[in-house]
């Protein structure tokens, strides 16, 4: 007895450590993001302000990023969910010869990390003329977002029964049909889970857009952030912290839009079925 409680303990000290760990940058961010005189470490503030935000929202560089990376990453991530749900119907659904080996190499391409791939690419932007350009780069960013995406999608489509769709069948409907008004109602928890990971991966990558877009004013959010970092050191810590906070929004936003929208789906299936 002795023994458990002391392995609880255990646990609640390394669970207590880890929440102070992500507990202290957002203290640092909301803190200062209010706060005229931020400095680097976490402080109340003196007063209150939103002079900060004002700064940030007012600057028409730093929206017109926002706006780039919204639609950049919205862009992809509804593009990844077509393509993920398209493709996974026939691995999940038909007796394919090589589905095997090609799902073993949708395994293997998800565990490539950019790094490893970036430099050919950058060439082959060069090549093609298509470095600076938006369309491209998010088309790319669809590309690496798919093997991990399909791979998920059929995972969650596999759980939907196929009974459902024969059903279906029987009654007139087409495939498509099926897949749309079927499988896809009851896959909507893994339909957002992949929309989510896709736009929060997007949202936040750094160094695909910094790699092939090289004229300011088309960065996204993600690369526009170094902009408050200055010369010889100098941060603005108060205006970083607001484009901090306006940075989360975004993901914030959606997490809790779609947790309505899962647990319509887990519902509405336990009603069809």
């Amino acid at each position: 007895m002795r023994q458990k409680n002391s392995i609880k303990i255990a646990q609640y000290i390394v669970l207590g450590i880890i929440a102070v760990l992500f507990l202290v940058p957002l203290l640092w961010m909301l803190f200062s993001s209010v706060d005229p005189h931020a400095i680097q470490s976490i402080q109340m503030p003196s007063r209150l302000t939103l002079d900060n935000f004002k700064a940030v929202i007012s600057d028409k560089s730093i929206l017109r990023s926002f706006g780039i990376g919204l639609l950049m990453s919205g862009f992809q991530a509804i593009f990844v969910v077509l393509i993920c749900v398209l493709a996974a119907y026939p691995l999940s659904r038909y007796r394919l010869p090589f589905k095997r080996p090609f799902m073993l190499t949708i395994l293997f391409l998800t565990s490539l990390p950019m790094t490893a791939v970036i430099v050919p690419v950058y060439q082959m932007f060069l090549y093609l003329k298509f470095q600076n350009s938006l369309i491209a780069t998010t088309i790319f960013l669809i590309s690496t977002s798919l093997p991990y995406g399909i791979w998920m999608m059929k995972n969650f489509m596999d759980s939907v029964p196929i009974d459902l769709e024969e059903s279906a069948w029987m009654d007139g409907a087409t495939v498509g049909q099926g897949i749309r008004k079927v499988v896809t109602p009851l896959m909507l928890p893994g339909i957002f889970t992949v929309g989510i990971f896709t736009f929060t991966g997007s949202w936040g990558n750094f160094f695909v857009p910094f790699i092939l877009i090289s004229s300011p004013e088309k960065l996204p959010a993600s690369v526009t952030i170094f902009q408050f970092f200055g010369n010889n050191g100098l941060v603005n810590y108060g205006h970083l912290a607001a484009f901090s906070v306006l940075y989360t929004l975004p993901v914030v936003v959606l997490y809790a839009f779609s947790q309505a929208y899962m647990s319509k789906g887990f519902s509405f299936g336990g009603a069809l079925k």
